[in-house]
């Protein structure tokens, strides 16, 4: 049986802590306002409900791999939260409406797909908490819509943080940029498995 109290702290652990849909969200947020930014966060719930689907149908091959595969899918999910990082500190607040750096719905499908963590997480939460306990085409479609529905919520919430904070944000950009990129360093080191 699904132990409930332990898949909730989970999901919403994993969900509403830093991570680079997150972090990404809340930056972008700061600098375009929630508004500009609700594309990219559209594309980020499409990519994740699309990963976690494809995660609860696969993840019965893909487990007996994953302690092999565990370790450099953690060194390659932190040295891409490392290059978010970098990406997020060289940035400056937008001066104009029209930025080519804006994020868009496409850019926010991809980074599911090349979001190591997420994947990660898509593999566990499934492997973990549903597929042993549910396994009919209903369900593992509404334990989808389950986790897509909290990751909108973690990111309209980080959206809503970046988007209040916005004129405090352009004017305090580099100490804000720094904060954001390392809780990235830490999320990046936390998951890697080479300081354990």
């Amino acid at each position: 049986m699904l132990n409930l109290y332990a898949f909730i702290t989970y999901v919403f652990i994993v969900t509403f802590t830093p991570g680079p849909n997150n972090i990404m969200t809340m930056a972008h947020s700061s600098k375009y306002g929630l508004k500009k930014t609700l594309r990219f966060i559209f594309g980020v719930i499409t990519g994740f409900f699309a990963i976690i689907l494809f995660s609860s149908y696969f993840n019965l091959l893909l487990f007996d791999y994953i302690p092999k595969v565990k370790k450099y899918m953690s060194i390659i999910a932190s040295i891409y939260m490392l290059y978010l990082a970098y990406k997020i500190i060289k940035s400056k607040p937008s001066s104009s409406e029209n930025s080519s750096t804006e994020l868009s719905y496409k850019s926010g499908i991809v980074l599911q797909f090349i979001n190591a963590k997420f994947i990660m997480y898509a593999v566990t939460v499934t492997s973990t908490f549903i597929v042993p306990f549910y396994n009919e085409n209903y369900q593992l479609v509404l334990f989808t819509i389950l986790l897509t529905f909290i990751a909108f919520l973690s990111l309209i919430s980080w959206g809503l943080l970046g988007s209040f904070f916005n004129k405090f944000l352009n004017k305090y950009y580099k100490p804000f940029n720094i904060f954001l990129a390392a809780l990235l360093i830490y999320t990046a080191i936390s998951i890697s498995d080479l300081f354990l």
